[in-house]
């Protein structure tokens, strides 16, 4: 019965661990894709292939082996290299013109295509 038990739970954990292999490289690249590369412009650390963006996939997938969430890992990264970090920032005092500056140039934009269209002086 114990070695029927102990085959059981052999044939499981095969089939398991890459599933949760999967897991963890998925995990790693939605961070990854979420995190901006400091050397290039505009990329992600998940599209570069600078050093920086290697070091940082290392870092990201060392975090998740040893058991952090997302939320940690995030966090780990903005306190090591500040909010700019993240494609996503969080909305506070010092993030407020990021977040309303698009909202003010589209809000202008509007006003001066309003104003030569329909105000001919």
């Amino acid at each position: 019965m114990k070695k029927l038990i102990k085959l059981i739970l052999m044939i499981s954990l095969t089939f398991l661990n890459p599933v949760l292999a999967k897991s963890n490289d998925e995990i790693a690249n939605k961070i990854s894709k979420n995190i901006r590369c400091l050397v290039c412009q505009g990329q992600s650390v998940y599209d570069s292939q600078s050093d920086f963006a290697i070091s940082v996939r290392a870092v990201i997938e060392k975090k998740i082996n040893d058991g952090s969430s997302e939320e940690e890992i995030y966090e780990y990264l903005k306190s090591k290299y500040g909010e700019w970090i993240s494609y996503e920032p969080k909305l506070n005092k010092f993030t407020y013109l990021l977040w309303l500056l698009p909202l003010i140039l589209f809000i202008f934009g509007g006003l001066l295509i309003f104003k030569k269209v329909f105000i001919r002086i």
